[in-house]
């Protein structure tokens, strides 16, 4: 056999080696995690419940959800161990220790435009006409309403129906193809 026939199969054999070590330092880690769970620490279970651990067995974990919610779960059923600040931020809404105040973004959207001039002097333009029509130079003030354009002649809708229900007649098969 030569090097180039062996060649993948040494790379598929180094690939799989490379992945089966990587999953297992996740494992790893995720053991100590477990491992290292006190009481009065919250956690995220793998079902996305957050609860404040109340005993730690070797192989379960008694969690705290409620006033007088006691629930016992399996050790491997803990997905994250999380920190007070993070934990008070998701179950209870606190936020502590913001870095700085200009990271936060504000309520309205005002503050963030730069601009010199007051918000009532955008009010003060004159509203755009979307239409397609070319705007025409009219000698009116503004307060009186512009004349409605001419009716356009309609078009006699008769002549068409009749063709399609003469259409119709001929396909669905009437007495006539008899």
């Amino acid at each position: 056999m030569s090097l180039v026939t062996l060649l993948p199969f040494i790379v598929l054999i180094g690939a799989m080696f490379l992945m089966t070590r990587s999953a297992k330092k996740k494992q790893q880690q995720a053991a100590n995690m477990r491992n290292e769970m006190q009481p009065g620490s919250g956690v995220r279970t793998i079902g996305g419940m957050y609860a404040t651990v109340k005993e730690v067995n070797e192989d379960t974990v008694l969690l705290d959800a409620g006033p007088g919610v006691d629930l016992l779960f399996a050790k491997n059923s803990i997905g994250a161990v999380l920190t007070d600040d993070e934990y008070n931020r998701i179950v209870h809404g606190i936020e502590h220790d913001l870095k700085s105040d200009s990271d936060v973004v504000p309520d309205d959207a005002s503050s963030l435009t730069e601009t010199d001039a007051p918000a009532d002097a955008a009010s003060d333009d004159k509203s755009v006409d979307l239409g397609k029509k070319a705007a025409e130079p009219d000698d009116k003030p503004d307060d009186e309403p512009a004349a409605e354009p001419a009716d356009e002649p309609t078009v006699d809708a008769a002549p068409a129906e009749a063709k399609a229900d003469e259409q119709a007649k001929k396909s669905d098969g009437g007495s006539e193809a008899k």
